[in-house]
């Protein structure tokens, strides 16, 4: 195991003072009980520790289209993403991972000791792949830009990895943002790992209802994992999942509106603003524009301590000169952040 553990990103988000205006979250605003048409009063507390709430993994696999052998209940995409990388990478495993990268995926790689290499997301990891490697991350829609990969570019990748024995993990956490256009990246192939949630898409954060897809040898290796760090999920949760995934159409189109007059928003003040580039993604919650000048880091300290308001800066995503929007707020937060952020980069 590596000597460093943990993810500065994450202890940055936990140890700081939320904003009023927080353009730093990156999922849909948080809907309530009363958005999943039931009550306290139907929630049971208990039932016998197994692999999985049958209801509930039957409400995943029905909705990511694959069979029940293939899922892995996780508490969230980042539980995910850690079981995953525990089943798959021994120390020493050479694992290619995406630049720009979400930095916990890469605290986690490096916390199993991975000897990690890096390619341009753009370019792919032909040029980096070797008979050593055993692992390619990626995350798709892209964190923290949503750009998203075509079908043939997810072919490619698989073919990479089964060219040299190794397998991809796709976090998709943010595909779920596709909602009715989605689909999974595990059906390219035996060698393709997912990870998601219904954290960022839905609003249901607190729900923590995460996912690995995995062949069915793979995913029971998985639950055996999971035995060690979690061995009982918090029923209640599991039970609102499957309320939750009886919801989806509605809550999917919350989202969608939420989303779209946030983007109505944003279009106007990227004509409008001189200090910024950005190409606009097709789906998500989150962009990732580009400063002409100054960095991220300069942005998020004037934003936060003059117009108590935040953004993400963009060196956690290893890009100093970007900083990471959030667009999946309520509409009048949205609305009153960017008129912050239009004073604040006019500071700048």
């Amino acid at each position: 195991m590596s000597g460093t553990i943990g993810s500065e990103y994450l202890q940055w988000v936990k140890t700081r003072k939320p904003a009023r205006f927080n353009l730093a979250a990156s999922g849909v605003a948080p809907c309530a009980m009363a958005d999943l048409g039931t009550t306290i009063s139907n929630i049971e507390i208990n039932r016998p520790s197994l692999h999985g709430f049958a209801p509930l993994q039957q409400a995943m696999a029905t909705h990511c289209r694959v069979a029940k052998d293939c899922v892995v209940a996780a508490s969230g995409t980042s539980m995910a993403n850690f079981i995953a990388m525990a089943a798959l990478i021994t120390p020493g495993d050479e694992v290619l991972i995406e630049r720009p990268a979400y930095e916990p995926l890469l605290a986690a790689a490096k916390y199993f000791g991975a000897a990690i290499k890096r390619f341009p997301r753009e370019d792919g990891p032909r040029d980096v792949v070797s008979g050593r490697t055993r692992l390619i991350v990626v995350t798709n829609l892209h964190n923290p830009t949503c750009a998203g990969f075509e079908q043939s570019e997810l072919q490619t990748l698989a073919d990479i990895a089964r060219s040299v024995g190794a397998r991809v993990l796709v976090d998709e956490v943010y595909l779920e943002c596709m909602y009715e256009n989605m689909s999974s990246a595990f059906h390219e192939g035996r060698d393709v790992v997912c990870t998601s949630s219904l954290t960022k898409a839905y609003g249901l954060g607190g729900l923590r209802c995460g996912w690995i897809l995995a062949q069915p040898d793979l995913a029971t290796r998985m639950w055996h994992i999971k035995d060690l760090i979690d061995p009982s999920a918090p029923h209640p949760a599991e039970q609102l999942s499957v309320i939750a995934f009886r919801q989806l159409p509605q809550l999917a189109a919350r989202a969608k509106t939420l989303i779209e007059r946030n983007r109505a928003l944003l279009l106007p003040f990227l004509h409008s603003s001189s200090q910024i580039d950005l190409t606009l993604p097709d789906y998500g919650t989150c962009v990732f524009p580009r400063l002409k000048s100054g960095d991220g880091d300069r942005l998020f300290d004037l934003l936060y301590d003059r117009y108590d308001t935040a953004v993400v800066p963009g060196r956690f995503f290893e890009m100093a000169d970007h900083f990471r929007l959030g667009i999946g707020v309520e509409n009048n937060i949205f609305a009153e952040g960017l008129e912050r952020l239009r004073s604040a980069l006019g500071k700048l």
